[in-house]
């Protein structure tokens, strides 16, 4: 029974690790949602930047805020590049978490198959044991009952 009590323990444990790592999953899912959120919004505003300050027919700029419209341009591509690279390590950090998610799921599915094992073994246990004691008492009427009659017979 003592058995039978750890390995009870154990799937709970188990089933806690494997709530937290579902937790976490959807804690590295969000993240890398808005990740790519705040990357379509970089790229959209980018757009936007371009279209606005893109070349027109009468436009006559100052050079210094052509450069300084160029420079704010490679500072919004750097800024996109690098929000890139977030949302690739949040993908990794989310598909990390998928892997882990699946490995407690397994651990759990294995851990409560081994207890149905070990409760299967111990009802069969039980069940040998009643069926030993039915056999026995049922032999002890027997021989009581052989007794008597050869006892009333002398």
């Amino acid at each position: 029974m003592a058995t039978l009590r750890a390995f009870e323990v154990a799937v709970d444990l188990a089933r806690r690790q494997r709530d937290a790592a579902r937790q976490a999953l959807l804690l590295a899912r969000r993240q890398c949602h808005g990740a790519q959120a705040q990357l379509a919004q970089l790229a959209q505003y980018a757009h936007e930047t371009r279209q606005r300050w893109g070349p027109s027919e009468n436009a006559v700029l100052q050079p210094e805020v052509l450069r300084h419209q160029v420079q704010f341009l490679h500072r919004l591509e750097q800024t996109i590049a690098l929000q890139h690279r977030v949302v690739g390590e949040q993908q990794e950090r989310a598909d990390r978490a998928a892997r882990l998610l699946a490995a407690a799921e397994a651990r759990v599915a294995s851990l409560l198959q081994v207890l149905e094992r070990r409760r299967g073994d111990l009802a069969r246990q039980q069940q040998r044991r009643e069926q030993k004691e039915t056999d026995e008492l049922a032999m002890q009427r027997h021989v009581r009952g052989l007794g008597r009659q050869l006892t009333q017979g002398i």
